[in-house]
């Protein structure tokens, strides 16, 4: 359940001072949407519904928008749930990272208890203490799903890795020595593919064939670093709207920097109620709703792990992109 405190029912309105003019936006809490490690959100338009998952409990979540109502299922013999992906011309099938599996999970959307149908592929058997984090279908509906050490220190041990899955069965790696593999973004209009691993403190575009899928010349457009290691901030997630800025949640910074890719700079700062951001992605019936998902790790106070809509942005985003097998 969502923990009940007298400031999750009140909306935290905050006004921002732009240079011109001044822009503000409403930050609100979904109802019964705690996770513990909330993560990869996900907007389906068919459904009106944002999906999502609570990565530590094997659990998988969806919003309905019209209901104003959490659904939430446990993933029958699983233990962790990285992300969550529907499957194009389906309804009730999901591609969900299980450890360091990508399974075909059946789920109606309602029921408390979901399957694993099959097994899609598995990576790294070398490597027990991994597991899939963030994954995203392109805009081709191919899966781009990474992996980190969840066993031990990512930071040190960097056995992570980005793999490309496309219709017929074909993996690839995209990238290794990877600590861990988080936010991915795409736009069509400037064929740029975004990527973050958390590890490095920034932000990589890649130059992107939408054709073939393949990624190159890799470049660094948004730094986290600051004065020193403890000070640095941890990107996780991250979308992008139609005009082709990003949306950078940071860890440990109770933050989402709206990024100009082309300049680095920020053009926002989205300010949240606790610390550790995960993820965000557009949705609602204008895809102009920002759902941020959050934790909480390490003992961090109430309302961490708490799920949020935040409105008046003035931006819009893409609906999720199904996966195509």
């Amino acid at each position: 359940m969502l923990p009940k405190l007298a400031s999750s029912l009140v909306t935290l309105i905050i006004l921002l001072a732009l240079s011109n003019p001044t822009m503000s936006y409403t930050v609100e809490p979904l109802p019964d949407s705690y996770a513990g490690l909330g993560e990869g959100p996900h907007w389906d338009v068919a459904r009106q519904s944002l999906y999502m998952v609570d990565l530590e409990a094997g659990s998988l979540m969806r919003y309905d928008y019209k209901q104003n109502k959490m659904y939430k299922t446990r993933i029958e013999g699983e233990t962790l749930a990285g992300f969550v992906l529907p499957i194009a011309g389906s309804t009730d099938e999901f591609a969900v990272g299980c450890g360091r599996r990508v399974v075909i999970v059946n789920w109606d959307g309602v029921s408390p208890v979901a399957k694993v149908v099959r097994t899609l592929f598995a990576v790294q058997p070398e490597y027990e203490e991994n597991r899939f984090n963030d994954a995203k279908a392109d805009p081709q509906g191919r899966l781009f799903a990474g992996t980190m050490r969840y066993i031990g220190d990512e930071f040190v041990h960097r056995h992570g890795e980005l793999y490309k899955w496309e219709a017929g069965g074909n993996v690839s790696l995209v990238k290794s020595d990877v600590g861990i593999s988080n936010g991915l973004a795409w736009d069509e209009k400037a064929k740029k593919f975004y990527y973050i691993d958390t590890t490095d403190y920034e932000v990589k575009s890649y130059d992107y064939n939408f054709e073939t899928g393949v990624a190159s010349n890799p470049k660094v457009i948004y730094n986290l670093r600051k004065t020193s290691p403890k000070d640095h901030l941890l990107p996780d997630g991250m979308t992008i709207d139609t005009e082709g800025n990003l949306y950078v949640a940071t860890f440990n910074g109770a933050t989402i920097y709206k990024v100009n890719p082309s300049t680095g700079q920020v053009l926002l700062e989205i300010k949240l109620p606790t610390k550790q951001i995960t993820s965000a992605a557009f949705g609602g019936p204008n895809l102009d709703i920002l759902y941020v998902t959050t934790a909480a790790k390490f003992e961090q106070p109430t309302p961490a792990g708490t799920t949020y809509k935040v409105t008046g942005l003035n931006a819009r985003g893409y609906p999720g992109v199904s996966l195509k097998i």
